[in-house]
């Protein structure tokens, strides 16, 4: 029995060497090496201070702000540890109340604006987490951002163009406007 246990044990061994430690340092130095900041979480950093990542989606409620997509984490939004999605269908009886619920405060914070509501802001994407919104979706709020920081509204439609990132390789994806840097951007113009 020793004789059959010996080999196991020993490729037991060699393999959590492998796979346990040798493959991950590699990956991480390569990683490292190639991809620093997206190794280290696309941390946007104003004043020293770690104000959130370019990939994590964050809350924004006041009407100042442009706001981003409704987060489908829990048990608080925008939690990175419960990255999922909301799992409701279409047809959904609680879907539908969590859209009206989130047309509705759009419409409190702009009583003004008629125009249809963007999908991308009343329906949370497939990880729950998505840091971006479409340009369309953007230019729904310029208005509301431009008349509570008293901007005028097309320089608030310029900031909105200038952070407005294309496809990937040109091709991939739609185009999308990152919330966090958007706001941030608004930010430093005062």
């Amino acid at each position: 029995m020793l004789k059959e246990l010996r080999p196991a044990v020993v490729s037991f061994l060699v393999l959590t060497l492998i796979t346990g430690v040798a493959y991950p340092l590699v990956v991480t130095g390569i990683s490292q090496a190639v991809f620093p900041d997206q190794a280290n979480g696309s941390v946007i950093v104003k004043g020293g201070k770690a104000v959130g990542s370019e990939l994590i989606g964050q809350s924004f409620s006041d009407p100042k702000y442009f706001w981003g997509r409704p987060s489908a984490t829990g048990p608080m939004p925008n939690n990175a540890a419960a990255s999922s999605g909301s799992n409701l269908g279409p047809t959904n009886p609680a879907l539908l109340d969590a859209v009206k619920g989130r047309v509705q405060a759009l419409r409190d914070a702009d009583p003004g604006n008629t125009a249809l509501v963007p999908v991308d802001l009343v329906t949370a994407s497939g990880s729950g987490l998505d840091p971006h919104i479409s340009p369309t979706a953007a230019e729904y709020q310029v208005k509301r951002v431009a008349r509570v920081r008293g901007l005028r509204a097309e320089v608030v439609t310029t900031l909105v163009a200038e952070h407005t990132e294309g496809r990937q390789f040109g091709l991939l994806g739609e185009p999308r406007v990152n919330v966090l840097k958007l706001n941030l951007a608004l930010d430093a113009l005062h």
